[in-house]
């Protein structure tokens, strides 16, 4: 009898081990960090006498959150949100750069990172790719220039993700990361001529234009 008890309070001994040496599966990470961002071109529209051909979002601060879990000791699959706080500006060749008001950008991203090192390594450098899509906020301004109040449509558009950092693990439920990204979101297709086939015959193809944000962060990463 003593035996037996010797042998199940081993074998429950050796269990708990084990479970405590696992890797943690699952991850909480907050984001913090500023966005390089850029818009699209496109025809001259005069305006108070000068012609605007660009709209563009401002540099500015962003934050989000991501939700991941590990398949693998490498590999993780997750959903991030970010925004980046932003104001809206229009500008052309002949025309002085004018502010409209603040402008948000809301990102929502399915992604797969992969961590090149060990799970349990101090600093572990990574790469992410993801898809989903960016969303701009509708708001209402007022600028003379522009004879009076006016209203942006906003939107969703198709968007991916593509990046690289390192994170660093502090303690066994505790990391920070940092890192940078890039977010291209299509925004629309200009026509830019005609394309032959004999055996399709002709037809116009497009030059597509994506609004690029460059991300610079950091991360606070829960694990558990």
């Amino acid at each position: 009898m003593l035996k037996r008890v010797l042998l199940v309070a081993g074998l429950l001994t050796l269990v708990a081990g084990t479970a405590s040496a696992q890797t943690p599966r699952f991850r909480i990470t907050g984001l913090f960090g500023f966005t390089l961002a850029d818009g699209v071109s496109g025809d001259a529209v005069p305006i108070g006498g000068a012609l605007y051909d660009r709209v563009d979002p401002t540099d500015g601060g962003n934050f989000g959150f991501s939700f991941g879990i590990m398949a693998d000791d490498h590999a993780e699959i997750g959903f991030m949100y970010r925004r980046q706080m932003s104001s809206l500006e229009i500008s052309g060749p002949t025309a002085a750069t004018i502010n409209l008001g603040d402008f948000n950008l809301d990102s929502y991203h399915g992604y797969v990172s992969y961590y090149f090192g060990d799970p349990e390594a101090k600093v572990n450098p990574y790469v992410q790719v993801g898809l989903g899509a960016t969303h701009a906020t509708t708001f209402t301004f007022t600028r003379p220039v522009l004879g009076g109040d006016a209203t942006t449509n906003g939107g969703t558009q198709f968007s991916g993700i593509l990046g690289t950092g390192i994170q660093f693990n502090a303690a066994r439920n505790f990391g920070l990361k940092a890192g940078v990204s890039w977010t291209p979101t299509y925004i629309k297709s200009d026509a830019a001529g005609w394309w032959c086939d004999p055996w399709y015959g002709c037809y116009v193809v497009g030059n597509s234009q994506y609004a690029n944000q460059f991300h610079f962060e950091g991360a606070v990463v829960f694990r558990f």
